[in-house]
């Protein structure tokens, strides 16, 4: 997503909108075993809310994770 920097004096310059990517460890109890995924913040609250099995499955059923 693109947009402006706005100045006090009103001088517009380009920007982009990146989203807030975070690095991060889960523990998969099912099996047994930690991976590794780049999400966002919005991504770790639901994370932190469904639980990371219940949010992988959601993931897995719509073709978001191959494995």
């Amino acid at each position: 997503m693109v947009g402006n920097n706005v100045s006090h004096s009103n001088i517009k310059t380009k920007r982009t909108f990146v989203p807030n990517l975070q690095t991060k460890r889960f523990f998969i109890p099912e099996e047994n075993k930690w991976i590794t995924l780049k999400v966002c913040v919005a991504a770790l609250r639901t994370i932190d809310k469904n639980g990371i099995s219940a949010t992988m499955k959601k993931a897995r059923a719509k073709g978001f994770l191959t494995k």
